[in-house]
């Protein structure tokens, strides 16, 4: 199918679904007077009588800015491949400027700007634009994706892009259960449709613990299962913590568990991941730590009018929709809940709009090229669901909007040169509860040191939020590499060991991760037995299990027997051996299994907590401070989704992490998409 042929059928597409009416008559003369009204206020802002016609020279203006822009944008998105991340940046800020400079230059009614008064003219008008558009529009999203489809098509290269191909789309921390509510509720209508239609089927897989991203993204891209024992965590051989919003942790670890031969391998794309998969093209990779400077899809996105500078604006307006959003709860007394202020406010616009977009861009591009597999993770429900619940109002909102960019890229499947073909997963779940900080007014470590009766270092800080914020600062080269660092510095916060450095003189150290935490002697080799724990540091094993809030202690004997203890009882994993009440019963069929197959991963705690679980109300006692969280186990967050094309081979029975790797790579194997190893 030719270019044009593809431009015809998406214009006989849009007529066919296009019905003329009042709405749409004015929602194309709203556009006009927006971008009139938009320019006219900024020129009023600026200081003297520059415009000496008035409404006819604004109103040529508008047109001329329209036309030029058109014009001008695909060369400057050109020019912003060429020079790189620094291209990007000055794009993302100029780009506006100099299509309205081009304009005012041939305006003869306008007196000339400075550089200044330009650069603050097109932020002023691009500013009202979009707040009009965002206030009126039903979806502020539909401008943008179908400005992105429309580049897609025009783009599309014919040669050497037939034949079929697969996007993976994770939906990061879905769980099986809240997707189904989506679904049956209307909210997400695209994969309704492709459940209802029969095009794809929607299994469920168990993730095991850990279930966090990295644990998630190691076996899905890499069919991995022993590199990861949580978010974070103590590397005795290297003698340092290992944290997985840290780039270069990340490296370490991909290092570590890659063969070669990930689900990217042969030509794919690894888009917004912490691993690359093996991938060809790697872009805001944390593992690769570069930005997508020279990429077309980043470019475009910088340049275009409804990019960017729309991000921008829907930034701030999701800043002001979380600070009302977290007032509500406050006056609600919703619980459990969580302090929303500070850096969420920020983070919140960043992931839901601006990586989002970003992703967006860069995935269209690919497809346009032809790129035979993508890989990409969409945070946007996780870290919501985070601060306010995973299945309160404002995280399941981020699904009705994750489930529009599903429908833009089904669209765009069936236009450009490959038949991809689309599966979703999830990396893991949420569980909702109180933290155990609420709980007890003190942390974990407190509790730890407490009992130890000796200095106890934590890892318990917010890391993870900060992983969106680092997918962007990954890559910053040069004299930038100095505001990367303080970035990261913040996003550190207070921990000791920012660069990755072991915690001076002997002590425990516990790392959390959700409702999972790791305890380490540091200054021992190797994982301590039992017996050396209790000769270290009588009662502490004890005192832990005993406490109300912790759900269970593992530990593994002299023996290689790996033990649960629980408050009213004990048990040998695997064995008859114990007394009391199970500790592990409780958490489901499950349990056993995924604690002896944590204790077989690398860098296991000396002693390994679950959070206590409260299966009446399906919620769990987490570590750190969020409301939902993941990495232990109980409720939904082992309970991971796959919604996969009906012809993807998978088995009929339960699903692990293993289970998924395999059905995609012989999906690949089956498209023609992979060699043989």
């Amino acid at each position: 199918m030719t270019r044009i042929a593809r431009l015809l059928r998406l214009g006989r597409l849009q007529l066919v679904s296009w019905r003329p009416s009042w709405s749409w008559a004015a929602g194309v003369l709203r556009s006009f007077v927006t971008s009139f009204l938009a320019l006219a206020a900024s020129l009023w802002l600026l200081p003297g009588e520059q415009v000496q016609s008035g409404a006819e020279s604004v109103a040529t203006l508008v047109v001329l800015v329209l036309v030029l822009g058109a014009l001008l944008r695909p060369l400057l998105t050109r020019l912003t491949v060429l020079t790189g991340t620094v291209g990007l940046l000055l794009a993302g800020v100029l780009a506006q400027s100099v299509v309205l400079g081009a304009a005012l230059a041939l305006v003869p009614s306008v007196e000339p700007f400075s550089l200044g008064e330009i650069v603050l003219a097109s932020w002023a008008a691009a500013v009202v634009s979009a707040v009009v558009n965002w206030l009126f529009d039903t979806s502020s999203d539909d401008a943008f994706l179908g400005q992105l489809l429309n580049q897609a098509v025009r783009r599309t290269r014919v040669a050497g892009a037939e034949g079929p191909g697969l996007l993976v789309v994770q939906l990061d921390g879905v769980s099986l259960p809240v997707l189904r509510q989506a679904v049956t509720a209307g909210s997400m209508p695209t994969v309704s449709r492709w459940i209802r239609s029969s095009t794809h089927d929607l299994r469920g897989w168990h993730t095991g613990v850990p279930c966090t991203t990295p644990a998630g993204q190691a076996v899905l891209l890499h069919g991995d299962v022993t590199a990861v024992p949580g978010f974070r965590w103590f590397d005795k051989d290297r003698g340092r913590m290992l944290v997985m919003s840290r780039p270069a942790d990340a490296a370490l670890v991909e290092a570590d568990l890659s063969d070669g031969r990930g689900l990217l391998a042969d030509g794919g794309t690894s888009v917004s991941n912490l691993f690359s998969g093996d991938a060809s093209a790697r872009l805001l990779t944390l593992s690769d730590g570069r930005l997508p400077g020279a990429d077309q899809g980043a470019a475009s996105y910088a340049i275009n009018r409804f990019g960017l500078v729309r991000s921008v604006v829907l930034f701030v307006g999701q800043m002001v929709t979380e600070l009302h959003q977290g007032r509500r709860q406050r006056i609600r007394d919703v619980v459990p809940r969580v302090r929303r202020g500070g850096a969420f406010v920020l983070l919140r616009g960043l992931t839901t709009v601006v990586l989002r977009d970003l992703n967006v861009a860069i995935v269209a591009d690919q497809l346009t090229r032809g790129t035979p597999v993508v890989f990409v993770d969409f945070v946007d429900y996780d870290e919501v669901a985070h601060h306010a619940g995973p299945t309160r109002p404002e995280s399941l909102r981020t699904l009705e909007n994750l489930d529009r960019v599903l429908a833009f890229l089904d669209q765009l499947t069936r236009e450009v040169g490959r038949r991809y073909e689309i599966a979703l997963v999830s990396d893991h779940g949420q569980s909702q509860g109180s933290t155990f900080l609420q709980l007890t007014g003190h942390t974990l470590d407190d509790l730890v040191q407490d009992l130890a009766r000796q200095q106890v270092h934590a890892e318990v800080h917010p890391d993870e939020r900060w992983l969106p914020a680092n997918l962007l600062l990954a890559g910053a080269r040069g004299s930038s590499r100095t505001v990367t660092r303080a970035a990261r510095s913040v996003a550190g916060g207070r921990h000791h060991a920012a660069e990755g450095t072991a915690p001076e003189g002997p002590g425990l150290l516990v790392a959390a991760s959700g409702s999972l935490a790791h305890v380490y002697r540091t200054d021992l080799p190797g994982r301590l037995t039992r017996e050396q724990v209790d000769e270290l540091h009588p009662g502490l094993v004890r005192g832990l299990a005993d406490h109300p809030h912790v759900g269970l202690v593992l530990t593994r004997r002299a023996d290689g027997a790996v033990v649960a203890d629980g408050g009213t009882g004990w048990r040998v994993l695997g064995s008859a051996e114990g007394e009391g009440t199970d500790p592990v019963a409780g958490y489901g069929p499950y349990a056993e299994a995924d604690l002896l197959q944590l204790s077989e991963r690398q860098h296991v705690g000396d002693l390994v907590l679950l959070g206590a679980y409260d299966r009446s109300l399906g919620e769990v006692v987490a570590f750190e401070e969020l409301v939902g969280s993941h990495g232990g186990l109980g409720g939904w967050q082992t309970e991971a989704l796959l919604v996969h094309p009906r012809g993807c081979v998978v088995t009929d029975g339960p699903l692990d992490g293993r289970a998924v790797h395999a059905a995609l790579v012989d999906r690949l194997t089956r498209l023609g998409l992979r060699a043989d190893p």
